[in-house]
């Protein structure tokens, strides 16, 4: 099962691959980008549960959605960038078996706990 969510997850990171090369920025920004949703790491500075909202918030195939969506709804190519680099960020995270945070540890996420 394991290995089928990680194609699955494989498949959106590509179709934000994909979707990407539809808008006007230079390949160089969705590398530059791509690790730009970590730095919601920040929050943790404010504890375990602050952080974990930030990162998560970051991480959310949710908003990434609807900010791609509202992008394309308004011609707002900032925001369907935003949209594509946190679907394909989080779906990379994914990949390597990193998921969205619980409260009480960084490394307690949904899909287990990290380095154990």
């Amino acid at each position: 099962m394991k290995t089928i969510l990680k194609v699955e997850e494989l498949f959106f990171l590509f179709l934000s691959i994909y979707l990407f090369q539809a808008l006007e920025y230079a390949w160089w920004w969705y590398a530059l980008l791509f690790f730009a949703p970590d730095l919601g790491i920040a929050g943790y500075l404010a504890g375990p549960r602050a952080g974990a909202v930030v990162y998560n918030l970051l991480h959310h195939r949710g908003l990434a959605v609807a900010l791609y969506l509202l992008g394309a709804w308004l011609a707002g190519l900032p925001l369907q960038l935003a949209g594509l680099i946190i679907l394909g960020h989080s779906s990379f995270d994914r990949v390597l078996g990193y998921g969205l945070k619980y409260p009480d540890s960084f490394q307690h996420t949904h899909l287990g706990l990290i380095g154990r």
